[in-house]
């Protein structure tokens, strides 16, 4: 088929992010498909420039950055970048209409790109990569969710009795992060630390709804499993930004919690990879609204860590409704029940790594989410 992917490798040019629209990209390639990467600037300034930390009009670091992820696992795919300064890097505008127009599926990974010459594509397709936001209209970003032909959402239990989110009327089929398998595994002997990536603090996207506030950031739900080291003697990592509230540094580190630099981890794919593979598993919390509306939400990072053999510890978001939970992989719901999850790991590390592969290999090999994927998405 002649596929349309867009998404933002430009625009936020760093190694964690970058790995989800990589994968829907090779995977589709690897399964047969033409594949054309389409991406724009979408508002004033919005081009991260990681090397400076700022925002900037200049895609100059991006453009290099998606040059750099192409030649090393896709160079055959075609791509057209729209700048904010009007310039058009990679197919001309013009050919970019022409394979719009005689493509057969438009893939929108979280509704952020919307040129008008998307508009030619057929059969419009939304992955929503972050749950319950996207339901609510929060992110404002994008066309209409109605202008989709299909609606696909990492949040599982979303459209079943399983969660109350709501839907307006629209369908939402479950979906997962595809993972090239082979690009994580041959991690060889786990690291000392339990690790994530993440950010810290987010108050400006949090969710009124039936009388209660839902909130996006994750920080109340790291604070309220802060003395885990202790319980656990394991070590534990969070590349967060956690100095970003006054005196929460203080209080994590005090707790035995160690904090590296999210940055300096993310600054390219490949050191970020490294960084997972080196792991001895992931540890995570979760947003609170994905909590307690029960999405089902699993992101793009865990099912990575699970190929490399890492086991995974989230917290509880009902993702354990349709994922085979097990010594590889870990829902908790308060401070006690995380720890357990550690101890049941360390008693038997061999074993929880094979479940985590074999969980990976079942459950998020691209192979399998993106057939299943197009097949219900109505792809010819």
């Amino acid at each position: 088929m002649k596929i349309i992917l867009s998404g933002y490798l430009v625009r936020y040019p760093v190694g964690g992010h970058s790995w989800s629209p990589l994968q829907y990209l090779i995977g589709l390639r690897r399964l047969g498909h033409e594949v054309t990467y389409v991406e724009e600037y979408a508002w004033p300034s919005s081009c991260y420039d990681p090397e400076r930390r700022l925002m900037t009009s200049d895609p100059g670091y991006g453009l290099a950055f998606l040059d750099r992820l192409r030649r090393a696992h896709a160079p055959d795919v075609s791509w057209c970048y729209v700048a904010e300064s009007g310039t058009v890097h990679g197919l001309s505008r013009e050919a970019l209409v022409r394979r719009c127009a005689a493509s057969d599926l438009y893939l929108n990974l979280g509704n952020v790109n919307h040129l008008p010459e998307l508009e030619e594509c057929r059969r419009r397709v939304l992955i929503d990569t972050d749950p319950v936001l996207t339901q609510f209209g929060a992110h404002g970003l994008g066309k209409p969710l109605s202008w989709y032909q299909a609606r696909f959402t990492f949040g599982e239990n979303i459209g079943t009795p399983r969660s109350p989110v709501p839907t307006n009327g629209l369908t939402w089929h479950p979906t997962r992060q595809p993972v090239i398998l082979d690009l994580w595994a041959g991690a060889g002997p786990p690291g000392r630390k339990y690790t994530t990536i993440g950010k810290w603090d987010l108050t400006d996207r949090d969710l009124e709804y039936r009388g209660d506030t839902y909130r996006a950031s994750k920080r109340r739900e790291w604070i309220r499993i802060a003395d885990l080291p202790a319980r656990t003697g394991a070590t534990f990592e969070m590349a967060v930004d956690v100095e970003s509230v006054t005196g929460d540094l203080e209080l994590v580190t005090g707790h035995g919690w160690r904090v590296a630099d999210p940055a300096a981890i993310s600054h390219d794919p490949w050191r970020y990879r490294d960084y997972l593979r080196g792991s001895r598993g992931e540890f995570t919390v979760a947003k609170d609204m994905n909590i307690r509306l029960r999405s089902g939400w699993l992101g793009d990072r865990s099912p990575c860590y699970l190929a490399a053999g890492r086991p995974v510890v989230v917290q509880d978001t009902g993702f354990g409704d349709v994922l085979p939970l097990g010594p590889g992989l870990h829902t908790f719901r308060d401070v006690e029940e995380a720890a357990e999850a550690i101890r049941i790991i360390e008693a038997d590390y061999e074993r929880a790594s094979a479940h985590a592969t074999a969980v990976a290999r079942e459950c998020f090999a691209a192979e399998r989410v993106l057939t299943d994927l197009l097949r219900v998405a109505g792809a010819s």
